[in-house]
């Protein structure tokens, strides 16, 4: 059965911002920067509920939006220890801070924390607040669908770990490079994760970010790796 056949929605909300209904209406929100992004659909739309907010990383580009929201909808965050934490000091009422290899279950879904390259700080004024370690998730759904969204980060040998424990229906990854992997190494890293479909992201919310979803689809090309690139346009969604 394809993996999108299996009940879920998923709604890219530009950059590393995402959008799930699981297929009993369990709603997730990853990384949700929406105020600011020059890539999201103006306003919360289409935003009417969350039950959880998972965090990658403390980077104002993938976490400004988390106390407000959580806020908003009284939902529970998930995320690394330290940046549970803060998020805690700041408003949040239901934080679940973890580290990686765990696993939670969180509105009937499993949510497990899966290493990832890359750095994480809070915005404070003009200064840095350490925000953790960065991390990946792979969301488990109540029909056993397998989400694995990566984070930011650069490829890794890890991934070869997540391709075996959880053989993820689908795979979310950086493709913009600079600051993450660019097209070339998502598709090696599809190789390792052996997912059938790829979702490219964090890419064109600024010039810097020059990965594009036909680059990566020819880099799968080139290295002989099967795997559909299903590229939705900021807030559309894929059912």
């Amino acid at each position: 059965m394809k993996a999108f056949e299996k009940g879920f929605t998923l709604t890219w909300l530009g950059h590393g911002s995402f959008h799930v209904v699981s297929p009993r209406g369990t709603h997730l929100l990853l990384d949700p920067w929406i105020e600011g992004n020059p890539m999201t659909p103006l306003g919360d739309v289409p935003i009417t509920h969350a039950d959880a907010i998972l965090v990658t990383h403390a980077h104002g580009d993938h976490a400004s939006d988390v106390v407000r929201l959580a806020k908003k909808f009284r939902c529970a965050v998930v995320c690394i220890h330290e940046a549970a934490l803060w998020f805690t000091r700041n408003g949040v009422e239901n934080c679940t801070g973890m580290n990686k290899g765990g696993t939670v279950q969180i509105a009937g879904l499993r949510v497990t924390m899966t290493h990832a390259v890359h750095s994480s700080s809070f915005d404070f004024g003009n200064e840095r607040v350490y925000g953790g370690e960065p991390c990946g998730f792979v969301v488990t759904l109540e029909n056993g669908a397998t989400i694995y969204f990566a984070g930011d980060t650069g490829p890794m040998m890890d991934m070869q770990i997540v391709g075996d424990l959880y053989r993820p229906d689908v795979s979310v990854l950086p493709i913009g490079d600079l600051y993450t992997m660019g097209p070339r190494e998502a598709a090696y890293v599809m190789r390792l994760l052996r997912s059938p479909f790829v979702v490219p992201a964090h890419y064109g919310t600024f010039p810097a970010l020059t990965g594009t979803p036909e680059a990566l689809r020819n880099e799968l090309a080139k290295q002989g790796v099967q795997a559909q690139v299903i590229a939705p346009k900021p807030g559309e969604t894929v059912r």
